[in-house]
């Protein structure tokens, strides 16, 4: 006779029951595995953003590598730019006489010896007549000295006579070479006069090649005798004059790098080096006069200007980038590097730890340094981030 073993219910369904939950868990992990990998696949689509060129264009976007800098250890002054005195010119009249012409207008390049203005006056015309006539004249006494001194000599005239003779033309020509003198700075020419030509207006000059800044005269208007009539500046040498204040006097020497900015550029920073000290104060305020040579001269800069500067006192490099290259999502600190793509461009986000900030410039550290002919965005990084995140919001969508 055959037993049979019956199963109890209980355990059957609870058997079922493992199973089936243990189906459920797998495919639970599976779907949740795949989705994990679905969304970092999407955000390693959204680890980048394009631009067209358009975009770029328009956002203005400044890309290049990072060069170190220094970022500590500097003394902050201010002042203008300035050229040396003997760089600029102001041109006068050195009589009384009316304005001709005017030749050229402020902001005109002239070279040296340049005509800038023309004078006419009758004052102007009788010292080329008072010229001529004491040539003249010099010449007839030159002949009689030498007959005198012959007759003389000779034994034939008195000494007397050849005395006179010779003080006469010894005056004359004093007279000629003074009246020379006179028509050299009037810029006339001696040897015209003598050939009988009269100028009815003189040329003034330009002593120095430079850039007309000022000009204070009118067509026909009558100017006086050492009038300021325009100023000429040598802008080529153009400098920066920056006020050390006292207390800082003693960290400045020449050859230190100097940092400024234009107040009318913004953002766009010029390098100097140090030249000159100034070894006497100024007493309102107290401060010295450093003279820095300006090394990316351009060529608008114009004396006057007022500019903000920090002398670098050290010698300390750090890597920086501008504040608008610098971006911070969800308690982290970025930079994005970029690559030309065809047509468009890549940017990329790597993260960063910032330090010490310098003006417009923040110094940063990479977690793994970036070879040194990576290109970075300059700015705009805030714009990149939010480009980027839209993306993201995207995918999720």
């Amino acid at each position: 006779m055959k037993t049979i073993k019956f199963i109890p219910i209980t355990a059957m369904l609870l058997a079922l029951l493992l199973t089936s939950c243990g189906d459920s868990k797998t495919t639970e992990d599976e779907t949740k595995e795949s989705t994990q990998t679905e969304e970092s696949r999407r955000e390693g689509e959204a680890e980048e953003v394009m631009l067209t060129a358009q975009q770029f264009e328009a956002l203005q976007m400044e890309i290049d590598t990072i060069t170190p800098r220094n970022m500590s250890g500097y003394v902050e002054a201010n002042g203008t730019l300035e050229v040396p005195p003997q760089n600029e010119a102001n041109i006068t009249a050195l009589a009384g006489a009316n304005v001709a012409s005017i030749e050229v207008i402020e902001g005109d390049e002239v070279k040296k010896n340049q005509a800038v203005a023309y004078l006419s006056h009758p004052s102007i015309i009788q010292v080329q007549s008072d010229y001529l006539n004491a040539y003249t004249n010099s010449r007839f006494l030159k002949q009689e000295y030498e007959r005198q001194k012959k007759l003389y000599e000779a034994g034939v005239a008195s000494g007397m006579n050849y005395q006179k003779a010779t003080a006469d033309y010894q005056s004359s020509t004093a007279i000629v070479k003074g009246l020379e003198a006179q028509l050299r700075q009037y810029n006339i020419n001696a040897s015209g006069v003598r050939n009988g030509t009269i100028y009815q207006r003189v040329a003034l000059r330009s002593p120095i090649a430079g850039v007309v800044e000022k000009v204070f005269i009118k067509t026909g208007q009558y100017v006086e005798p050492q009038t300021n009539l325009m100023e000429i500046v040598d802008t080529d040498h153009v400098h920066a004059d920056l006020m050390v204040f006292e207390k800082d006097v003693d960290k400045v020497k020449k050859g230190q790098k100097v940092r400024f900015s234009i107040n009318s550029r913004p953002g766009k920073e010029l390098e100097a080096e140090i030249y000159s000290v100034s070894q006497t104060f100024e007493q309102d305020p107290k401060a010295v006069h450093v003279h820095a040579e300006i090394e990316n001269k351009e060529s608008d800069l114009i004396p006057g200007m007022y500019i903000k500067g920090k002398i670098q006192v050290d010698n300390q490099q750090i890597t920086a980038l501008p504040e608008s290259a610098i971006v911070t999502e969800a308690g982290k600190t970025y930079v994005f590097t970029a690559q030309k793509d065809g047509y468009a461009w890549s940017f990329k986000p790597i993260e960063v730890t910032t330090s010490e900030k310098d003006g417009d410039w923040i110094a940063i550290r990479f977690f793994e340094t970036p070879d040194l002919n990576t290109l970075f965005a300059f700015n705009n990084a805030y714009y990149l981030m939010g480009e980027m995140k839209k993306g993201e919001t995207e995918h999720e969508h």
